[in-house]
């Protein structure tokens, strides 16, 4: 099968840091699904991982998660699916990535694709919508259709994960959405998708909110820099408020920070779950089901921000560097090999 891997860490521009592959076709083990991938988004993991876990013994290492595909073949023990069903996901990081023709993934952690949508339109959702829900609703705990009174700053509003995490704070909770985004097309992309308020985050936060007239947040989704913004989120929190983040800070966090105003602090990895087979871990198609029947019902809409092409090594080069360069607004998707 055609695949798109690399077999050394290596900066992006060079050419041999992902190349077009050939490799075996894999067979579904008893909770599997075998999906014949046509669309897959990238995301920020992609490009962590490709810089630092260089593969062992010459091997192939392939990335990718995300994906909306066709199963082509189930497990003895598949209950879910069936050969012919259209799904996406975001796949286990512990296990092979997706930009290859075909891939195995759990069928626990496999959503129904929404109806609406095509592939590509459904690639961009899985990994940020799962990041995104279990952020707002499982670690910072707002309540689906309530949280009244309540304001939430999410932090690089305009990325992925920002751009589902507002829509689904403003669809589904009644808590006031802060978005920061520090250039007009992205401050524009955030209002698009609905905040009730955009703040700069190339100023201090604590200063870009008070000038906007916010004295104090509750909650905050801290998505990106959260080494930089620490004290000044510390400053903006109410207190007993909740500070959670899926970034990994350059610099330690000083914690004893969030003490005086009794803070807490939470981390969220949607591949959780995945690595540890936990015994909730069918929470992740149930989940995704959810967001296809939000899509169809046009509760929520994709966050494709940008289409390059068919998926090759070239293109997922182009795709890796310009997320590196901190500038992509939505979710980048290739189609089709």
């Amino acid at each position: 099968m055609k695949a798109v891997a690399y077999f050394n860490s290596l900066p992006i521009d060079n050419p041999d840091s992902l190349q077009d592959v050939e490799l075996p076709a894999p067979t579904p083990g008893p909770r599997d699904l075998l999906v014949e991938v046509r669309a897959i988004s990238v995301n920020p993991v992609d490009t962590k991982v490709r810089r630092n876990a260089a593969p062992q013994n010459g091997e192939a290492k392939v990335l990718g998660w995300d994906v909306a595909g066709v199963v082509r073949a189930v497990g003895e023990q598949v209950s879910l699916f069936k050969a012919g069903d259209e799904v996406f996901y975001a796949g286990s990081i512990a296990r092979a990535g997706a930009n290859s023709e075909l891939h195995l993934v759990d069928e626990r952690i496999v959503g129904r694709k929404p109806k609406s949508l095509g592939f590509a339109e459904a690639a961009a959702l899985p990994l940020t919508s799962i990041t995104a829900w279990e952020l707002l609703f499982e670690r910072l705990q707002v309540r689906e259709g309530d949280a009244h009174g309540q304001s939430l700053l999410i932090v690089g509003a305009a990325g992925g994960v920002g751009s589902i995490l507002i829509q689904l704070a403003r669809q589904l909770t009644q808590v006031k959405v802060i978005g920061s985004a520090s250039r007009p097309e992205t401050q524009a992309w955030a209002r698009e998708l609905g905040v009730h308020e955009v703040v700069d985050h190339s100023q201090p936060l604590d200063q870009a909110l008070k000038a906007a007239g916010i004295e104090s947040v509750s909650h905050v989704a801290s998505l990106t820099q959260t080494d930089r913004h620490f004290d000044q989120l510390v400053e903006a929190l109410a207190p007993q408020g909740r500070l959670a983040l899926i970034d990994d800070p350059e610099q330690p966090l000083d914690v004893m920070k969030l003490k005086r105003k009794s803070l807490s602090l939470h981390w969220e990895l949607m591949f959780t779950r995945s690595l540890f087979e936990t015994p909730d871990m069918i929470e992740q198609h149930q989940l995704l089901n959810r967001v296809s029947e939000l899509v169809d019902r046009g509760v929520l809409k994709t966050t494709l921000g940008e289409h390059f092409g068919a998926i090759n090594a070239a293109n997922l080069r182009r795709a890796h560097a310009l997320l590196e360069s901190g500038k992509a607004k939505g979710k980048i998707v290739l189609e089709g090999f």
